[in-house]
């Protein structure tokens, strides 16, 4: 990677472990900015509305294609959820209820949890148990299903949603945390800078390391390093996957194709020790930035 655009855009510090702690708590409002706030959604009515929003982004914006019982009730929904926790962002100056208010969603899986109901959902995809299994004094958790409403895509929003995941990590002594990041479509080679540049300059390595499952593995070194342009391909990289890699963020070997989502996913693997200084800061080392 390019050292000045990587000090930019994406350095990774590992240094001296800073002391975190909660400074909020995770029952209530965990971030507010303006009309916009972030919580844990609290009633099944709140989480069968994050998983309509996650239906117009997914299905509508992106063309998924869900279960025909999804598809009928016009939601997003799958065995996970009735185990995860669900991160909301609210905007508190639209008319209604507070299900009416959501505007954008994380979905939240702690390793206990998983472990005692059936596994991470990124298992489907990537080699995550290796990767746990590497790592038996640490606590991780899987962040997925994240979308936001088209009008939403602002840095207030994803600043919030930040918020949300740092103050629960802290909570629960997360260690690390992972997840899949999609590119759109099917067809790797339509990312072929992108991917390639992942590959290259920011893949996890030794006890971090990772890859997409046998015979679902799809190469991302799909251009020589030499022919790769750092900042063209920053430039052509989806947000969130940029905004992982500015955190801290490696990524694991390896392409995974979701038909059904119609997606390219990479896995994300972000452990708390290498989280940038500079969020740490931003945020807080105990999520207090945005704290009401």
């Amino acid at each position: 990677m390019d050292a000045t655009l990587l000090e930019q855009e994406s350095k990774i510090e590992i240094g001296e472990r800073v002391d975190l702690k909660p400074r909020i708590s995770v029952e209530g409002v965990l971030g507010r900015i303006g009309t916009l706030e972030t919580r844990l959604a609290r009633t099944r009515a709140e989480i069968e509305a994050a998983q309509s929003l996650r239906f117009v982004v997914f299905v509508e914006e992106m063309g998924a294609r869900l279960s025909p019982e999804a598809m009928r009730e016009r939601r997003d929904f799958d065995a996970w959820d009735v185990i995860c926790d669900h991160l909301l962002v609210i905007d508190t100056a639209i008319e209604g209820d507070p299900e009416d208010q959501i505007v954008g969603t994380y979905r939240l899986l702690r390793q206990d949890v998983a472990e005692r109901c059936g596994g991470f959902y990124s298992a489907q995809e990537f080699e995550v148990g290796k990767l746990i299994a590497r790592h038996p004094d640490k606590r991780f958790m899987e962040l997925g299903r994240s979308c936001v409403l088209p009008q939403y895509r602002t840095r207030r929003t994803v600043e919030l949603l930040w918020q949300g995941n740092w103050a629960y990590a802290l909570k629960y002594g997360v260690d690390a945390m992972f997840g899949c990041a999609s590119f759109p479509g099917v067809q790797p080679e339509a990312h072929a800078l992108a991917l390639s540049f992942l590959h290259h300059h920011a893949q996890a390595k030794d006890e971090w390391a990772v890859s997409a499952l046998p015979g679902l593995h799809r190469s991302m070194d799909m251009m020589p390093t030499e022919a790769l342009d750092a900042r063209r391909a920053l430039a052509v990289m989806p947000p969130l996957v940029k905004g992982y890699l500015r955190l801290g963020a490696m990524i694991g070997d390896g392409a995974y194709v979701d038909m059904a989502f119609n997606t390219t996913d990479v896995l994300v693997v972000l452990p708390i020790s290498a989280i940038s200084g500079r969020y740490v800061n931003y945020y807080g080392a105990g999520a207090e930035r945005f704290a009401s």
